[in-house]
């Protein structure tokens, strides 16, 4: 996982490449349980938290959605969020995360919204050199409540992506945008 353009935060917070993208550790999960709402009654710690990285070699990770509300909180850095809140029409957004104007320094995600980040095009294509690379990334720390279990969390395929788009007026656009954000092997 050592390469020229690797983060420095990668070891310096001991991250791990992230099923989703990006990087990503563990940093608290409480041990107190209540049964969630969100998967049928299951006791699910109260909270958990991850510090998340997108970089320059993990640029942006892959559409998928909790069933439990998640809080971004930036810690430096720049990224651009697409949500998508099912219904007929779905409703798309895109949120950046950063600290210029008109940018967030805290994000909500409510429950059954899909989502996926990425470093945007233009901070990419701003990297020059591999100092420039090294230092490029995303640092949020991610709070899942009630607390993040496999079973609460899915990937969009391909086939749900054409069926959530379904009557948008520019689906076709919209699918050949999304499509290159689903998780591969899904």
């Amino acid at each position: 996982m050592d390469s020229p353009t690797l983060s420095p935060l990668v070891k310096r917070l001991g991250l791990l490449e992230h099923p989703e993208g990006g990087y990503f550790l563990e940093t608290d999960r409480r041990i107190e349980e209540t049964p969630s709402p969100f998967a049928g009654g299951i006791p699910r710690p109260l909270a958990t938290s991850i510090y998340y990285l997108l970089a320059y070699d993990r640029p942006s990770g892959v559409i998928h959605m909790n069933k439990s509300v998640t809080y971004h909180v930036l810690h430096q850095g720049r990224v651009e969020y697409t949500l998508i809140t099912p219904g007929t029409p779905p409703i798309i957004e895109k949120k950046v995360m950063g600290t210029g104007s008109n940018e967030l320094r805290q994000l909500i995600v409510g429950t059954s919204v899909w989502k996926m980040s990425r470093i945007l095009p233009e901070d990419l294509m701003q990297a020059k050199t591999d100092e420039d690379r090294r230092n490029l990334g995303c640092l949020i720390t991610e709070v899942v409540v009630l607390g993040f279990h496999w079973e609460d969390h899915t990937y969009l395929t391909k086939k749900e992506l054409v069926s959530l788009l379904k009557g948008m007026p520019d689906r076709e656009s919209l699918i050949a945008e999304l499509e290159v954000h689903l998780k591969a092997d899904v």
